[in-house]
């Protein structure tokens, strides 16, 4: 795709700082970096996010997600953990329209990165979980 940023990135017309690279998928450093080391991985093959993906390009992506996350911790003995992040539309925050997943190294409670899950617990209904955990396994049916 000839306006992706992230295709001209792969194609080098765009510099990046890049971490690792094979024929299916690169490696680089976040511009952002939310914290030191955030690093994306994305697929050399333009796709515009995880609904578009077919199962042998999810095994190609995912398959290289770990080796690449135990590098970068393995890069530094400050990192305690590290967050794995897909953005899957731009209500869900994806602002480049190439699938990619973020690998946000983790160093303190403070090192100006968080996420928030709120607690709905208290209104947990068995029936209404049933209902829509059928709607979902239909879709999975077909």
């Amino acid at each position: 795709m000839t306006d992706c940023v992230f295709c001209k990135i792969i194609a080098g017309d765009i510099p990046s700082t890049k971490i690792y690279e094979d024929d299916k998928v690169m490696a680089f450093l976040d511009m952002s970096q939310a914290t030191p080391g955030h690093t994306l991985l994305v697929p050399k093959k333009h796709i515009q996010d995880i609904f578009a993906y077919d199962d042998e390009l999810a095994a190609d992506v995912f398959a290289r997600l770990p080796k690449i996350a135990r590098a970068i911790k393995a890069s530094n003995p400050a990192i305690k953990g590290m967050n794995i992040l897909n953005n899957n539309g731009t209500l869900a925050y994806q602002s480049v329209m190439h699938s990619h997943i973020h690998l946000i190294p983790r160093y303190s409670e403070n090192d100006d990165f968080s996420i928030h899950f709120g607690d709905h617990s208290d209104q947990f209904d068995p029936a209404a979980a049933e209902k829509l955990a059928a709607g979902i396994r239909a879709q999975l049916e077909n």
